[in-house]
């Protein structure tokens, strides 16, 4: 796997967070090649509009991969207008059996501010409980950050970007750069 081809190659951290009439998706800008940062401010969550809609997409792993997934995923929504969940399970049979996207090496969270999804290459298209949903190497500790988060007052970006901030402290694999994107959320 890329592993053997990249020892050492370590994600990033994304959080998507829906609250309060937002959804927000956050990550941190640290890219690692083993012991090394090769560069702290990479933008890893993204917003795209194919056909008009916007989009929030978050990506750990490869950055290459992602964005191979990203174009595939816009062209998906072109072809659906306005309807993520299918695009995304389209995307993941496509990422599953087609013989190139097979070994692309990225997670994808995404969302439309009514769906909220994890997308991977195992085939999972994955609607988080409690709205919250995380990935990369500190996607763990953001996860479990934003989970206790939500039980304050907080809104969702405060949400997001205090649970990146913890999961920066924690995760080497991670940083305090942090971009975030939001929209309205939608019934």
């Amino acid at each position: 796997m890329a592993e053997d081809r990249f020892p050492g190659w370590h994600g990033t951290t994304i959080v998507a967070v829906r609250r309060g009439g937002r959804v927000v998706v956050a990550g941190d800008g640290q890219v690692s090649l083993g012991q090394t940062v090769i560069k702290g401010s990479a933008r890893k969550v993204r917003r795209i509009e194919p056909g008009g809609a916007p989009i929030l997409c978050g990506f750990a792993g490869s950055t290459a991969d992602a964005f191979s997934l990203l174009d595939r995923l816009e062209k998906k929504l072109e072809a659906a207008p306005g309807q993520l969940a299918r695009a995304c399970v389209e995307l993941a049979k496509d990422w599953r059996t087609d013989k190139y996207l097979r070994n692309l090496e990225a997670m994808l969270i995404v969302t439309d501010g009514r769906d909220l999804f994890v997308v991977t290459g195992a085939g999972d298209v994955l609607e988080p409980e409690h709205d919250v949903a995380a990935i990369g190497s500190g996607g763990n500790f953001a996860l479990a950050a934003a989970r206790a988060l939500t039980e304050t007052d907080m809104d969702a970006e405060a949400i997001a970007r205090r649970a990146l901030q913890i999961a920066a402290e924690i995760c080497v694999y991670t940083n305090g750069n942090l971009t975030v994107e939001s929209l309205e959320a939608q019934a």
